[in-house]
């Protein structure tokens, strides 16, 4: 008898199934494997060194949620025909195959464009390579299929994505903090005039996993430590290329040496789709590890200083604050690097970063989580008065710079 999927154990679910056909072949694909080479959440193992796992296993995990919350939606009568299981099935399983090294932290300093519109670009080449069959799940990620909680399912603030990477990144970090009732969840889920919902039994579920993402933002992916690492890549990639600008002699894989001698952004990739896709595609975390470990003897020295720093873990200090730091206090730390020993010359002046970091567990820039209550009225999340969750943007200010001390 022939094998209809192919079983994998996953350390978060154990074991999981991909079915045989379009998936497991966009799996095989060489654009999927290269998430192998990308760490789901950046530098965090500098604080939790457990945190290795890859986008690789968040995108698996996500189609193994997508495929139970499809099977408990048709369990309750939502019409969710073969090729509409498939297709939202392909956009989750695609969903951030864009990635760049890093995940996030390389966006908008390597390349000047977003993952998800790269990864709408890779679904457009791969659709090509598969004869069309992408094209339905394309509609789907982008939200214009008449259905739209499938849309919802692949991006929403309940969407098998978040589902996911709260509890893989919980489990590869050892914060409890994150672990979410995810199958509970999935199993309250209903789909109401087109609209995915929550039954109201469900809305406790609901807010435990919102005071998750909170916590884990600020507690992981926010994390001090993890911040300054973030920050200090940043600027090792920019000197690298201001450097290469220059015409001083660089050495870089030949994937990373493309995107430090040009700059490239959103129009170039939709301009030169295939070329440019095909070079980001050779690029991953180990092109940069690499490139950062030989830049330690670089004879610029704040490339060599930034880089040794890096890859030792002698990481910059990092301060969180609830409003902008005073013009003083910048200018007195300003002052103590001026001409420190061990520290570049003019540290000062590319060492010091001021920035900002938000997070929102609940937003209305999407679409909010409907309740369907016990009468079958379908309310807003935020306006079930008792569960006190309203949207709410926090904002934390930092200054990063080497430590004095």
């Amino acid at each position: 008898m022939e094998k209809k999927q192919k079983i994998l154990n996953d350390p978060v679910y154990g074991f999981i199934s991909i079915p045989y056909g379009i998936l497991f072949d966009l799996v095989e694909h060489p654009y999927f494997q290269r998430l192998r080479n990308i760490k789901q959440v950046s530098l965090t193992h500098y604080v939790y060194p457990g945190a290795l796992h890859t986008r690789f296993h968040h995108a698996l995990g996500a189609l193994h949620l997508m495929q139970q919350a499809v099977a408990s939606l048709r369990a309750k009568g939502v019409k969710i025909n073969k090729r509409e299981a498939e297709a939202v099935m392909i956009a989750i399983l695609l969903h951030d195959i864009g990635h760049g090294p890093f995940s996030h932290t390389l966006e908008n300093t390597l390349i000047d464009a977003h993952h998800e519109a790269l990864s709408l670009l890779f679904m457009q080449r791969l659709n090509e390579a598969f004869d069309g069959r992408l094209k339905l799940a394309i509609k789907v990620f982008r939200g214009k299929y008449k259905k739209h909680f499938l849309h919802q399912l692949v991006s929403g603030q309940l969407d098998m994505d978040r589902l996911d990477y709260l509890n893989r990144d919980s489990y590869f970090t050892g914060v409890a903090e994150g672990v979410i009732g995810y199958d509970r969840i999935i199993k309250m889920l209903n789909v109401v005039d087109d609209r995915l919902v929550v039954e109201q039994k469900g809305v406790y579920s609901v807010e435990r996993f919102l005071t998750s993402r909170r916590i884990m933002y600020w507690q992981v992916y926010l994390h001090k430590t993890v911040v300054a690492a973030e920050q200090m890549l940043r600027l090792i990639l920019r000197r690298a290329r201001a450097l290469t600008a220059s015409g001083t002699p660089l050495w870089a894989p030949p994937s990373l040496a493309y995107f430090l001698e040009h700059h490239i952004g959103g129009e170039d990739f939709r301009a030169r789709r295939d070329e440019l896709l095909d070079c980001f595609a050779a690029l991953d975390d180990t092109d940069i590890s690499t490139a950062v470990k030989t830049w330690q003897q670089h004879p610029d020295p704040l490339l060599s200083y930034l880089s040794r720093g890096l890859v030792n873990r002698r990481l910059f200090r990092l301060e969180f604050s609830d409003a902008p730091f005073s013009p003083d206090y910048v200018e007195d730390i300003r002052q103590s690097l001026d001409g420190r020993a061990g520290l570049p010359a003019t540290a000062a002046e590319h060492l010091i970063i001021q920035g900002k970091e938000t997070n929102s567990a609940y937003t209305l820039t999407k679409e909010e989580i409907m309740v369907c209550t016990k009468e079958d009225e379908v309310v807003p999340m935020s306006q079930v008065s008792d569960f006190g969750i309203t949207p709410r943007v926090f904002t934390k200010y930092f200054l990063c710079y080497p430590k004095l001390g």
